[in-house]
């Protein structure tokens, strides 16, 4: 990526990471409602510190030093969030995130009590050593599984210290007197595991489907709603039981509430397509976050406390805020229920169908003569790493005095603000890309619409088929375009949602069917 990533990315990657200027839009709006709301978001994450166990665990009190250094960690943490809110600040947010890691782990490892520092090196060396590596070879296209996989391990972290911390207390401290386990810490041991296990085995699911291992289709389990409604209750009636209960004769609870939290997991993100990918991914980092937060309190661990719910409540915001871009309900998402109620109502591509192909020369004079061309990248620009070839073909399209925007979906890509940064990556401008909120008015006066590996998001089907798997979720508004030039390997294939595309048919559509970056590289040889 070298240095124009860096300098890009590095300045811009929060916000592209929560698909642009919608959330910061809002919550802008949020931050200077009232004066006084700035001071609620450290209010907040202090609030969480008296409710952490004041000793450690050993049953030793807490070193003054030692809890001064996790606050500074959480402050850190907090400021970093408030500094990643802005392409201005979020260099310096990074930076805060950076330090005040090294300061908790730091504290933790100095601190510690249980394993040995030879073992707990051990351990930092193979994780960070396949960490780097993966990191070092995971190709842009690939890290929306990359993401899924690591909140799997994330999940079964938590799950593996709630089994470690209950088949030996004594040892993290939550033992009475009498030598039964905390009420508290039954309830956060319970919670802990369970959202944990929910969080492992749904991003199994979600690695699967972004993968394709498992189809991005809808797979409908019938009477899922019921049998997951009835899990659920099992896994809270059996917490509250296992609350209350001796610890004699509570084994068979606890591996009970494990083995349904694994199974629900599995059922909640089974049902759900790929064109709703990217919030199941937002949703299962908010899941990672609060399961962090569980094992926190287990730990008596304040910096995994505060950094666990900044990544749950952050992670459960950019959802909602999703979920809104989709027209998808919030609860339903927590539910497993949102996707189509059907399997999709078309889901062949009628290559049999007129229409009409065009070439990159027809392109690049096209879009030459134009006065407002809009770009609307999706997956297949991704697959290709067509960003590059994208950018200087606009770079040229600039130069011939033609107004250039870039047009982002909220869900384009398999995870949230995956065309953000793949333009941040080829230095597109910020200026120039708009959210589906901001742009979509203006196709009606666009003389080029140039569609390259998108299709569930600028589907019509979207507004007009209820069949549809992706009904209901708003989509750019290309058919009203002059001219629409639709980038797509072969006439073949149908969109991740698993659901033919009008726009392909329509009379002023021209086909494109190439690779994504060698279309676009043909188009500026010939502008």
């Amino acid at each position: 990526m070298g240095a124009s990533f860096e300098r890009t990315v590095g300045a811009r990657s929060f916000r592209a990471i929560v698909s642009g200027r919608s959330f910061w839009r809002w919550a802008a709006r949020l931050w200077e409602a009232s004066p006084k709301l700035p001071s609620l978001v450290p209010f907040a994450g202090a609030l969480l510190l008296p409710v952490s166990p004041a000793v450690a665990s050993s049953g030793e009190p807490v070193n003054p030093w030692v809890a001064a250094a996790y606050l500074v960690a959480g402050v850190l943490f907090i400021l970093a969030l408030r500094g990643l809110s802005s392409p201005e600040s979020s260099r310096r947010g990074n930076r805060f995130g950076m330090v005040g890691m090294l300061i908790a782990v730091v504290t933790t490892l100095v601190t510690h009590s249980i394993a040995s520092l030879p073992e707990i090196g051990v351990a930092i060396l193979i994780g960070g050593g396949i960490g780097f590596i993966t990191a070092r070879k995971i190709a842009m296209t690939d890290m929306p599984q990359l993401v899924a996989g690591f909140h799997s391990l994330v999940g079964l972290a938590a799950v593996l210290v709630g089994i470690a911390a209950y088949l030996n207390p004594g040892a993290f401290g939550i033992l009475d007197a009498t030598g039964e386990i905390l009420t508290v810490s039954r309830i956060e041991l319970g919670l802990g595991v369970a959202i944990g296990a929910i969080t492992f085995s749904g991003s199994v699911i979600a690695f699967l489907k972004l993968n394709g291992n498992m189809s991005g289709a809808p797979i409908m389990l019938p009477l899922r709603h019921v049998i997951n409604l009835g899990v659920l209750a099992g896994i809270i009636g059996l917490t509250a039981y296992f609350a209350i209960a001796p610890t004699v004769g509570t084994g068979a609870i606890f591996w009970t509430i494990v083995g349904l939290s694994f199974l629900i997991g599995f059922l909640l993100i089974i049902p759900i397509g790929g064109a709703d990918m990217p919030v199941v991914v937002s949703m299962l980092n908010s899941y990672s976050g609060w399961a962090a937060a569980a094992m926190g309190f287990t730990l008596g661990n304040t910096a995994m406390i505060i950094t666990g719910a900044l990544v749950g409540s952050s992670g459960a915001i950019l959802s909602y805020i999703m979920c809104r871009a989709m027209n998808r309900s919030f609860i339903s998402v927590i539910a497993g229920g949102f996707g189509a109620e059907s399997g999709p109502s078309d889901g062949a591509a009628k290559i049999d169908r007129p229409w009409k192909r065009g070439s990159a020369e027809d392109a690049a004079y096209m879009m030459k003569q134009a006065e407002n061309v809009i770009i609307i990248p999706g997956y297949g620009m991704a697959v290709a790493q067509a960003q590059h070839a994208v950018r200087e073909m606009a770079d040229l399209l600039k130069e011939e005095g033609v107004n250039v925007k870039y047009a982002i979906h909220p869900v384009a890509g398999r995870m949230p603000g995956h065309m953000n940064v793949l333009l941040a990556e080829a230095n597109v401008p910020y200026d120039e890309v708009f959210e589906l909120e901001d742009i979509n008015s203006e196709f009606a006066q666009a003389d080029v619409a140039f569609i390259i590996g998108a299709n569930d998001v600028v589907n019509p089907a979207a507004k007009t088929d209820k069949g549809s798997p992706i009904y209901g979720m708003p989509v750019f508004d290309v058919e009203k375009a002059k001219t629409i030039f639709f980038v797509k390997r072969s006439m073949g294939g149908v969109g991740y949602a698993g659901v033919d595309n009008e726009v392909f048919y329509m009379d002023q559509t021209m086909m494109l069917l190439s690779d994504a970056k060698k279309m676009c590289e043909e188009i500026v040889k010939a502008l």
